[in-house]
């Protein structure tokens, strides 16, 4: 699944994303892999209503596939190609999406995988074609207007009728699928999954964690110590070269609202966002307030945090999950407000067992399970840890 191709460098591609290169075509190439195509089409500003966004407007290279801009929510949400329509979920990173599952139920009938914070989309593909044409995204009134972009440019055309067939275009739906589809191979190579963080380094004995680094490695893979390796760890091994830090299961972890973001974003703060239950392939009530779990990969860079972006700092995310086992009083305020923490949004359904597995944490173990999380930050990121 780990596909090696011959794109721009990681470090090039950075670059040019970097110094603001919106990666114009070469009318006069044509013989494009579908990476090569996905590529273009994946910085293209022209696929959206106005033509100044792109999908990695909200999935920057420069920033982990995340959205680097405050949008006047401090990044909670993302701001779509219309200049004011603000969206309701924080952007999720596209680095590593190529590991989850086609959405589905597993053998001990619990949801897992698909794409998106709800697992709507089964696949990156059915990712893909979901921001183009959402009204408060990209912004294309159809998949027929949005077919007519491609075919201004000639290098599509050609690459899309060489890599999908004469025809493609005699169909708007499955011309649509095509470039979805050429996104997806873009977004499964190696740029969006290096694996080459301290954590990899020191997985091959190329890197020694500080004792700091060690101790929180030690209580995270710990079933004694701490519950974290209950939903961020996918493989039995500790030392698995592609460990994800997510086993793509859904849980509510009684996250608070956004009340700001939402004060902001015109939605009632009294919306609740019910999460799997949003999957137009879900009916089941009990699985209202779930969300998928989220890599681990790249955590320190990628705030802010939770499916709304409702903490900013990664330390509060932790003293949040240590809330459930703590009796201090100072565990149950808030540090970004001072406050008590808010209400689950959704107070039904929380994931009880998983969240008051283990003892409570001292101070030093928290400040220490952040310390490994760092180490989880691949290696063309590590300098922006010293911005967060």
């Amino acid at each position: 699944m780990h596909i090696r191709h011959t794109l721009l460098s990681s470090i090039a591609l950075l670059l040019l994303t970097a110094c603001g290169h919106n990666n114009d075509v070469d009318n006069t190439q044509q013989a494009l892999s579908k990476e090569q195509l996905g590529q273009q089409l994946f910085f293209d500003t022209n696929l959206s209503s106005n033509r100044t966004q792109s999908c990695a407007t909200c999935h920057a290279p420069s920033h982990a596939f995340v959205d680097p801009r405050d949008n006047g929510v401090n990044g909670a949400y993302s701001l779509g190609d219309d200049g004011h329509s603000l969206g309701d979920r924080n952007a999720p990173t596209a680095a590593y999406a190529m590991f989850s599952p086609d959405f589905g139920v597993n053998e001990k009938g619990v949801y897992v995988g698909g794409q998106f914070h709800d697992g709507r989309e089964h696949n990156l593909a059915g990712q893909a074609g979901g921001p183009p044409t959402n009204p408060i995204e990209m912004g294309m009134p159809s998949k027929a207007a949005m077919v007519e972009r491609l075919q201004e440019n000639p290098s599509y055309v050609a690459a899309l009728q060489s890599l999908y067939g004469e025809a493609i275009f005699s169909d708007n739906e499955k011309s649509y699928a095509a470039m979805a589809d050429s996104i997806a191979h873009f977004e499964r190579t190696e740029l969006f999954a290096p694996f080459d963080s301290k954590y990899d380094r020191y997985l091959k004995g190329e890197y020694q964690m500080t004792e700091q680094e060690e101790l929180g490695r030690t209580l995270f893979f710990s079933q004694q110590f701490t519950n974290c390796n209950l939903c961020h760890q996918l493989n039995t091994s500790q030392r698995h070269p592609q460990e994800t830090f997510t086993n793509y299961q859904y849980h509510n972890i009684g996250v608070p609202t956004n009340i700001e973001g939402r004060k902001k974003n015109g939605v009632p703060v009294d919306t609740a966002d019910t999460g799997l239950l949003n999957n137009p392939q879900v009916d089941d009530a009990k699985q209202a307030g779930k969300f998928k779990v989220p890599t681990l990969r790249n955590v320190a860079v990628t705030g802010p945090y939770m499916h709304n972006g409702v903490f900013k700092d990664l330390r509060t995310v932790v003293l949040f999950y240590d809330k459930y086992n703590s009796r201090s009083s100072k565990r149950q305020i808030n540090p970004e407000t001072g406050q008590a923490w808010g209400a689950p949004e959704v107070p039904q359904n929380l994931s009880l067992t998983e969240l008051e597995t283990g003892p409570a944490l001292k101070d030093e173990r928290i400040d220490a399970l952040v310390a490994f999380m760092k180490t989880l930050t691949d290696k063309r990121y590590e300098h922006l840890l010293n911005t967060q």
